[in-house]
């Protein structure tokens, strides 16, 4: 009698399992903040000072006191300029000062006067046109930031606006959590490199390694480095020397390929033999096919084998994964209700990540074909519609739909 085959897991209980394995690496690196963008924040970031740092025009104009003014006709005497980066004094009854965007209020303002709101006349003098209101197009000291206050929390992943939140108060580096190493190889003995074979000079049967190529963008993505090893081939001494190898310096052994149970696929006796293996099958379509164990000190993850599913895989478990790695605080992928502009008669029992992207309508149209070895639906698609177990779609469902920007930043 066959052995009984385990029921397929499910993903969020696939991903809760995952994500208890990735204890955050304990390693910082000190970086200027210039090169701290998509890095994870190791502490806390806390202002030392107020920003702005004084109350200052955010418009070019006049900086005046409410009480001068009668009507109209109020002609205000102007005795300062104040550029920005400099000073003025107190502003005398009567007097307003030429101020510019970013200069510091004089004592005794309380408004700024756009200056396309006077009439200029002579003698310095200027006539304001509408009645200034307490406050208007000033900026107050610490309105920003307050000093003391923590402007940027630890484990958080950095955007461009976070360096320069972080630059506004002073920090020229940054503590960021180490990137994470990865050792990256495929198997199969019908996988080969572009370049090597020319498309006419393919063996039957021989495919060109596309996982290989994504696979590295992604882990380079999220802040990776990058070892390749290349294509192992499809004998287990060359698979155990391969992952004992990568095992000695890395935190993390990804691997596309040769996690199924043909004759040919050697990981599974390879990482067991070397450490442990977690098996799963997990109810999704694409990528039923997933592994995750140690080998010595390194996580190990294999992913199938179809570009699509492990494309897919890597989105929904990987990264998450690697955030986690990283310290990252927030690492749940993000989805929006969107109006599906196609149909999906035919239910599925696994839950299905289907490719599609947005249309001029507000909907989503659907590629044609959701065949895991199609990569070229990942390409025309800008994301995934999350499309749980036994559901069909009709036009005009609303659809939880997971976009690629965010999955890829």
């Amino acid at each position: 009698m066959p052995p009984v085959r385990a029921p397929l897991k499910p993903l969020d209980q696939a991903l809760a399992e995952l994500l208890a394995q990735a204890t955050p690496l304990l390693a910082v690196d000190s970086v200027s903040t210039f090169d701290a963008d998509g890095r994870v924040l190791a502490q806390d970031l806390v202002s030392s000072l107020d920003v702005p740092a004084h109350d200052n025009s955010s418009m070019d104009g006049y900086a005046v006191r409410c009480a001068d003014w009668a009507d109209a006709t109020t002609v205000l005497q102007v005795n300062q300029r104040i550029p920005a980066g400099s000073s003025g004094h107190a502003l005398a009854a009567m007097s307003a000062a030429r101020i510019f965007t970013g200069a510091p209020i004089p004592p005794g303002a309380d408004a700024v006067v756009m200056q396309e709101d006077r009439e200029t006349l002579g003698e310095g003098g200027v006539r304001i046109l509408v009645p200034p209101k307490p406050g208007q197009w000033i900026r107050r000291r610490g309105e920003d930031v307050a000093a003391g206050a923590v402007v940027l929390q630890r484990g958080e992943r950095l955007s461009p606006a976070s360096l320069g939140l972080a630059a506004s108060i002073g920090f020229d580096k940054l503590a960021v959590a180490s990137r994470v190493r990865v050792a990256l190889f495929s198997t199969g003995d019908e996988l080969v490199m572009p370049g090597d074979v020319a498309p006419a000079d393919m063996k039957p049967g021989a495919i060109y390694n596309s996982n290989r190529f994504f696979l590295r963008a992604l882990l380079l993505r999220l802040g990776c480095t990058v070892t390749d090893l290349g294509i192992v081939p499809d004998r287990l001494d060359a698979t155990m020397a391969a992952l004992h190898g990568a095992s000695q310096q890395h935190d993390l052994i990804l691997t596309s390929g040769g996690v199924s149970v043909g004759e040919e696929d050697h990981i599974k006796p390879a990482v067991q033999a070397l450490g442990e293996l977690n098996l799963w099958q997990i109810a999704i379509k694409p990528g039923k096919p997933f592994a995750y164990g140690r080998v010595g000190p390194a996580h190990f993850i294999g992913l199938p084998g179809n570009p699509v599913s492990s494309f897919v895989t890597f989105l929904l478990l990987v990264r998450p994964f690697l955030l986690k790695l990283q310290g990252a605080s927030d690492v749940a992928t993000k989805s929006v209700a969107l109006p599906a502009h196609f149909t999906w008669p035919k239910a599925d029992k696994r839950r299905e990540f289907l490719r599609v992207r947005r249309d001029a309508a507000g909907g989503l149209e659907l590629f044609g074909n959701q065949s895991s070895g199609v990569l070229t639906s990942a390409v025309w698609g800008d994301g995934l519609v999350d499309n749980p177990a036994g559901q069909t779609i009709a036009h005009g469902d609303k659809v939880q739909f997971i976009p690629f920007a965010e999955l890829l930043a």
